[in-house]
Parts: C-alpha cells; sequence; structure tokens
C-alpha cells in the first residue's frame, strides 16, 4: 500500500500520545545534532549541511515514510561514498548524484522493489559497513590526533603510510580532546541511558577548550563562520557526460539508502510489534534525497541508532520524527554560530565510537563461521570497499551472492528419475490416484520439482543426454513445476528435439495451467504432442503403455 502511516496515525491521536511524541522528538533532535555535523564534516562538507539535511530529509521522511517512527537524515554508510564524489566532481556533483539517487528510489517504491531490497545478502551487507567503518575510523586519525598534515591521501594504504610519517606531529591536546569525548560517551551510555552522551561530550570538551584556550583545532578554524539560516534552493548546471559518470555513484546511493533504511524499519517493527510498508517508505527515502541536495544537503536514510532512540523515548507515530526536524531547525537558528567553536578532535572521538558501533564486528566473526562461499563474499566485499570504492564492493557482492545462490540452486537434486514400483504418498486422498504406480517396461519417468530456470537447465540437458540405452517412452511429471524460464524453454525445446532424433516420445505429466500457456506460445505443445501432454500421472502411465505396445507391434 503505498500511503504514509502519518495518515493513518492521525485518525486515532491523542493529547497523550503528542506529549510522548514531544519528549522524544527533542531528545532525538538533540542526540542527531552531533552526529549530523560529524557525518558532514567526514564527508567532506560544511557542517551546516549536514543540518540541513537531517532537517529537511528527516521531516520529509517522517511524514511520508510507511514507518511509525523511522527518522531521517544523514549516516555513516554515506561518508564514503559522499568523499569520493566531492573529489571528483564536486558539489555540484553530489547534488546531481544525490538527486538521481532518490529518483530511483521513487522508482523502486512505484515498482514495488522494497521486498526485493530487503534480500541482499547478509555478507554483503556486513562486508560493506564493517569496511565503510574501518574507512570512516581510518579518515578520522589526522584529528584524533591532531596530525599536522596538509592533505590527507584518499587511498587507504597511502593515507596510513601518512599518518605513521607524520606521527611526530602529534598534538597532546587534541588527544586529550578526543579520548576524553570517547570516555564521556562511554561513562554517560553506562550511567545515564536517556541522556545523549555526545551532547555532553561536545559540551564538556568545547567548554574545556575554550576556557584553558587550548592548541586545538575547531569548526570555525577549519570551515569559518556557520550559517544560521536555511540557504536557497541551488540548481547546479550538468551536461550528459557528468550525467553518464554519476549514474553509478548515484545507483550506491539508491542502495544504501533502500538498504539501510528498509532495515532500519524492520529493527523498528520489532520493537513496536508493528508492521512498516517497505514501498512507501522507499518513495519517502527518493523524495527527501531528491529535496535534500536542492538546498545543499547530503544524502539521507533512515538511522537505526536514532530510530531506536525515538522508541525508547515513547515515539510511536511519525509526528515524533516531525518534532525531531523541526529541533534540530530551532537549534540551527539560535544556536548554529556557537557549532564554530567545537574542537574537531571532539567529533573525531564521537565517529571513533560510531565506526566501532557499525562495525559490528561479532556479526562479522560470526559470518567468518559460516559456509565457505559467505566468507568468500564477506571478504571480497569489505576488502573492495577498503581499497577501491563502495560502489563497486555492492556491484560485486550481489553479482557474485547471485551467481552463488543459482549455483546452490542448480546443485539440488530437483530432477529425480523414478523407477520401478512406487507409492505416491501425496497422491493417497486423490481419488483418481492409485496407489501404486507401475511404470511399464520401456518407459523412464522424470520427476521435475521447483522453478525450472536456467540455473538447472544444463544440468537437465546433461541428464537426459547420459544415457547408456534409449527409453521408448519419456515421461516429465511436472506437477510441483512452479515456474519456466527462457532457458528453461529452451532446454525442453532441445531435449525435445533430441529426443524425437533418437525416436523417444516425450509425454508430460501435470503441467501447470500457465506453464502449458508457455509453452504453447513457445511451440513446444507442437513439439510434443498435445495427445502427449496429460493432466496426471496416472493417465500419462496408461498412456505411455499404449505408445509401447504400438511401438512393439
Amino acid at each position: 500500500m503505498l500511503k504514509p502511516k502519518l495518515l493513518d496515525t492521525l485518525k486515532t491521536y491523542s493529547w497523550a500520545q503528542f506529549h510522548n511524541d514531544l519528549i522524544a522528538g527533542l531528545v532525538v533532535g538533540v542526540v542527531a545534532l552531533p552526529l549530523a555535523i560529524a557525518f558532514a564534516i567526514a564527508s567532506g562538507v560544511s557542517p551546516e549541511k549536514g543540518l540541513v539535511t537531517a532537517i529537511i530529509a528527516g521531516f520529509i521522511i517522517s511524514a511520508l515514510g510507511g514507518s511509525r517512527v523511522q527518522i531521517g537524515g544523514p549516516t555513516g554508510a554515506f561518508v564514503v561514498v559522499v568523499f569520493d564524489i566531492i573529489q571528483r566532481h564536486g558539489m555540484d556533483g553530489l547534488i546531481i548524484a544525490t538527486f538521481m539517487g532518490g529518483i530511483m528510489l521513487i522508482i523502486f517504491g512505484f515498482a514495488r522493489f522494497g521486498s526485493v531490497i530487503k534480500f541482499i545478502p547478509y555478507p554483503v551487507i556486513i562486508g560493506f559497513t564493517s569496511g565503510i567503518a574501518v574507512i570512516i575510523f581510518s579518515s578520522q586519525i589526522k584529528d584524533l590526533l591532531g596530525l599536522t598534515i596538509a592533505e590527507v591521501p584518499a587511498n587507504f594504504f597511502s593515507k596510513w603510510h601518512c599518518f605513521i610519517t607524520n606521527i611526530t606531529s602529534i598534538n597532546p591536546a587534541a588527544v586529550g580532546i578526543s579520548f576524553s569525548t570517547i570516555g564521556i560517551i562511554l561513562l554517560v551510555q553506562k550511567l545515564m541511558k536517556r541522556i545523549p552522551g555526545s551532547l555532553v561530550a561536545i559540551i564538556v570538551t568545547t567548554l574545556a577548550a575554550y576556557w584553558f584556550k587550548l592548541p586545538v583545532e575547531t569548526i570555525g578554524d577549519r570551515f569559518g563562520v556557520i550559517s544560521s539560516t536555511l540557504p536557497a534552493p541551488i540548481f547546479p548546471s550538468f551536461n550528459l557526460a557528468l550525467l553518464q559518470d554519476l549514474i553509478r555513484p548515484a545507483f550506491t546511493i539508491a542502495m544504501l539508502a533502500g538498504i539501510e533504511s528498509l532495515l532500519s524499519a524492520i529493527v523498528a517493527d520489532g520493537m513496536i510489534g508493528a508492521k512498516h510498508r517497505s514501498n512507501m517508505e522507499l518513495i519517502a527515502q527518493g523524495i527527501a534525497n531528491v529535496f535534500s541536495p536542492l538546498f545543499g544537503g547530503i544524502p539521507a536514510t533512515g538511522a537505526i541508532a536514532r530510530t531506536a532512540t525515538n522508541v525508547h523515548n515513547g515515539g510511536r507515530t511519525p509526528i515524533a520524527g516531525i518534532i525531531h526536524a523541526l529541533t534540530l531547525y530551532i537549534i540551527l537558528l539560535f544556536f548554529g554560530k556557537w557549532a564554530a567553536l567545537i574542537p574537531l578532535a571532539t567529533l573525531a572521538g564521537i565517529l571513533v565510537i560510531v565506526s566501532y558501533r557499525m562495525a559490528e564486528w561479532h556479526s562479522f566473526s560470526m559470518v567468518l563461521r559460516s559456509p565457505r562461499s559467505d566468507v568468500v563474499v564477506l571478504l571480497i566485499v569489505f576488502s573492495l570497499t577498503i581499497i577501491f570504492d563502495l560502489t563497486v564492493a555492492i556491484e560485486v557482492g550481489i553479482v557474485l551472492a547471485s551467481f552463488l545462490f543459482i549455483r546452490r540452486l542448480s546443485t539440488l537434486n530437483n530432477i529425480n528419475e523414478v523407477q520401478g514400483v512406487y507409492l505416491d504418498e501425496e497422491d493417497r486422498d486423490d481419488p483418481d490416484a492409485m496407489d501404486k504406480k507401475v511404470i511399464p517396461h520401456g518407459v523412464e519417468l522424470y520427476e521435475i520439482n521447483g522453478p525450472f530456470f536456467f540455473g538447472v537447465a544444463s544440468t537437465f540437458i546433461e541428464m537426459m543426454n547420459n544415457i547408456e540405452k534409449s527409453p521408448m517412452v519419456r515421461i516429465f511429471r511436472m506437477r510441483h513445476v512452479s515456474s519456466i524460464d527462457a532457458t528453461g524453454l529452451n532446454a525442453l525445446r532441445q531435449v525435445t528435439k533430441e529426443s524425437k532424433k533418437r525416436g523417444i516420445i516425450l509425454v508430460l505429466s501435470g503441467v501447470r495451467a500457465h506453464l502449458r500457456n508457455k509453452l504453447e506460445k513457445t511451440g513446444i505443445i507442437d513439439l510434443i504432442g498435445a495427445e502427449n501432454v496429460l493432466p496426471n500421472i496416472d493417465r500419462a502411465l496408461e498412456h505411455a503403455g499404449e505408445l509401447v505396445a504400438s511401438v512393439k507391434k
């Protein structure tokens, strides 16, 4: 159903629920503040762009989304891809790529792809999220240690080589600020779970740096004055060549936003006992990523940690998410200028915590104990994310996982030869069926189960050709064949033609109506002969016996 959850919740909305949503929205807005700033800076853009994203995209995702409690905004998943786009194509390229990614998400939603995206293999998801976590951690080493480096290389190994060669420029004050931030977050989380530890860390470390005039770089030192208003819409110039270059990163943005938002919605469903509308959620994410870049924002998606905070503080309707966006807007208006005083070492400490939580090393180690094929997918995606490119990692991971899935299906024994006299347990209650079915001499019977698709076509052809003595009649029992694709149809046609050359008569049994329609349209029924397509196995065996008898005469 393509209907925002907000419309459903407003029908029975009450003042009591508004009170709970108000508290939750205010808390989540405060929690989102440092994260929005940190993710923006880590992505290579100015801090207010993170706030703009959280305000505009967060409002749209809550107002139009398919989840009751989803909180949207910038997340760590986009840090790598955003940084890469800006390095290659600048801010205009990011705006266009995010806009294109939003359009793709809207198309995914209207095409009902919501249920499909949720089935991205788990090793692929863990591989690229763990890889992103390592990259985020690596990107913060300069500010974490206060290293004096004019420009940090983009390549992962070059970056670490640069850190090691410049380790002598470490700033003790920055180290003190960053590790104090980490300690405060962990302590507050342990003692006062309802209070956002990152906010407490920002207040304490910023006051300490300002009061004691510590020699640490701040947001203001690097980015200047923070704007306290939402910017005017931006319409960048573009050309066909640029659009072609941005197709792949735009697809990555769409896939990341779709995967993360639906995973977050699923987690939220389990927490509140509800069910989200995946396709409506994709459309809302798409609209958010269309409008956010027009105001200078970066890609946005559903944020699992902020969504969980919303639920834990009593949020149960999209009103809480809307209040969260309005809270951030008020903070931007009245307190935005003070953000310039925040030390970059503080944000580095926050992102170290974020990257550790994002890595999910327990899940990583669990997949390492899984079947070998899953381990291969995990390590390839993880390595590609770190060494090359997140877009490449996702594309290769999905393709590789798909091939492994097809291989597993093709190795399933779903084409079986039935010999002699057998008991058909499933037909015991069928008044037209016999308990025991006798296969006449000179007849081969094969039971085909499941989808007859390209993954099993070659196995089918190989089995049919690998015979020592040709039977007079060969029966294919197809009552459990749910679907057939073009490759399966072609395989059946090849076997039919080869059987005719060898003088083997083919008989089909139990073909479902929609499959028979496909066989008729492709001319396979004409090749086999309509008289050799029977409704059930008893009729097929009887007909086969008659054919054998007529051949012997």
